[in-house]
């Protein structure tokens, strides 16, 4: 009798926190993440660039809160989306510009935070976190909190067209196989919509339980002439080669300088349609989400790793320069918030916000306490986006090594500090990345063209005393 009272005590047990576990989970909304690549702040046709055609972008911008004053961690794109995994500064991890490590063992990211609650998650896309991306690292998806994968990345670069081992001869690293899970696809196509069917089986797979979705497009990196050749007629656009293509009469960086904006012809035609098709994805998986019955019960969010580059044809007006630099066209990016029924649709909010604050928000909107995003430095927005309590964001740093920038409040302190390293990128990429010391009052000079710095010793004082302390403490063992 003893042996069967313990036997219907476990049962019990089992049932009530079995269903407690079950009834909360299907109650938290379903997050998605969608990180495009090199996206321009103003590209996007709801804001008034009329010749690019971004009708989901759009309807998504009209549903959801749109976040003005949206920064990434860094211009570039590694170091960027470790920010971003982990709600951390980079720098913690020893990362700063191109050729980091990635993700420190044992850092804590998003994805765990999702695991926690008994979401199944879920990542798609470009991957480009560190030197070693390989399925042995911990940079990979399945080894920091990601159930299911399918990813690919060499340097940062992923072949809009191809990934098999013939392709690699003709078309570069870039072209390696799509990784899911670690082993081999043979699968070849057009990424982008590669990606979105990836995304949508994850999503019709998992419907009955909440998950988080992390979709990573290569779009609109460069190279945008990389377009199946249906499309390419479709917008009246030439077949550009890839260098691998070439006789070998030329070298690999004439090469890049000839397929890059201002030397590549029909560049900026290139990004629209690159841009185009991404759009009309992000539309399919929205309509799945609809067919399914999710779409009141799941958040999307959409942002992009750094400013647009010039040399794919971002435009990020009225912002100043472009992706690499610490000027605001670097820095700044679209960020999109959409929860239906939760947040007030067709909305801006100036705050202050950084990619930091997606851990916390979205986990806190999935019902998670302030423990478990702790190490984050990232903040909880949800309280300000559900129109709760006033949050405010005063101050931002971002340090590259050989460049730093702090924001605080309408102040933006930006200093050069190696002129030979940043020349040489400025150089290569096209672009402009400042030189010494500059100030700019953002308030009244958004494009940063009025350098203030000799008349505000004090707030550059200020300004770089704030820096050296965040440079203390995030460096700290």
């Amino acid at each position: 009798m003893n042996i069967m009272r313990k036997g219907y005590y476990l049962l019990f047990v089992i049932l009530v926190f079995g269903f407690q576990h079950t009834t909360v989970n299907a109650q938290s909304p379903n997050v998605i993440l969608i990180v495009s690549d090199d996206h321009g702040y103003a590209d996007m046709n709801y804001l008034g660039v009329h010749d690019l055609k971004t009708p989901n972008l759009d309807q998504l911008a009209a549903e959801s809160m749109s976040f003005t004053n949206a920064y990434v961690t860094s211009p570039i794109c590694s170091p960027s989306r470790v920010g971003l995994i982990t709600g951390q500064y980079q720098a913690r991890n020893g990362n700063y510009f191109y050729g980091g490590s990635g993700i420190a063992d044992g850092t804590k990211t998003i994805a765990q935070g999702f695991k926690d609650l008994g979401y199944v998650t879920g990542y798609f896309g470009k991957l480009h976190y560190g030197e070693d991306d390989s399925p042995a690292s911990y940079n990979y998806p399945n080894n920091h909190g990601f159930d299911e994968c399918v990813t690919a990345g060499h340097g940062g670069r992923v072949h809009y067209l191809y990934h098999n081992d013939e392709a690699m001869k003709h078309h570069g690293l870039p072209a390696e196989h799509w990784l899911r899970n670690g082993k081999e696809l043979t699968e070849d196509g057009f990424s982008t919509e590669q990606i979105s069917s990836w995304s949508q089986e994850f999503i019709e797979k998992n419907q009955k339980k909440p998950f988080f979705l992390q979709i990573a497009f290569n779009a609109v990196h460069n190279f945008t002439f990389q377009l199946p050749k249906k499309y390419l007629k479709e917008w009246n656009l030439p077949y550009y080669p890839d260098f691998e293509e070439l006789d070998g009469s030329i070298s690999r960086n004439v090469w890049y300088d000839q397929s890059i904006i201002p030397n590549l012809p029909h560049g900026r035609d290139y990004y629209h349609a690159q841009l185009h098709y991404m759009d009309r994805e992000i539309g399919a998986i929205r309509k799945k989400l609809e067919e399914l019955g999710l779409d009141d019960n799941t958040v999307i969010v959409y942002t992009t790793d750094n400013g647009g580059s010039n040399c794919s044809g971002g435009d990020n007006t009225p912002l100043y320069s472009t992706k690499y630099s610490l000027y605001e066209g670097g820095i700044r990016v679209p960020m999109l918030i959409h929860w239906e029924n939760k947040i007030e649709k067709n909305t801006t909010n100036d705050i202050m916000v950084s990619t930091l604050d997606l851990m916390p928000t979205l986990l806190s909107a999935a019902g998670a306490t302030e423990e478990a995003y702790t190490e984050s430095d990232g903040l909880n927005l949800l309280p300000n986006i559900l129109h709760e309590k006033e949050i405010e964001r005063n101050t931002m740093v971002w340090d590259v090594e050989f460049a730093w920038a702090v924001r605080k409040g309408d102040w933006k302190l930006k200093v050069v500090l190696d002129q030979n390293i940043a020349d040489k990128i400025a150089k290569k990429q096209h672009t402009n990345l400042g030189k010494g010391v500059e100030l700019f009052n953002l308030a009244e000079d958004i494009s940063e063209q009025n350098n203030v710095a000799e008349s505000f010793p004090e707030i550059i004082e200020e300004l770089t005393k704030i820096h050296e302390e965040w440079k203390k403490e995030v460096t700290q063992k």
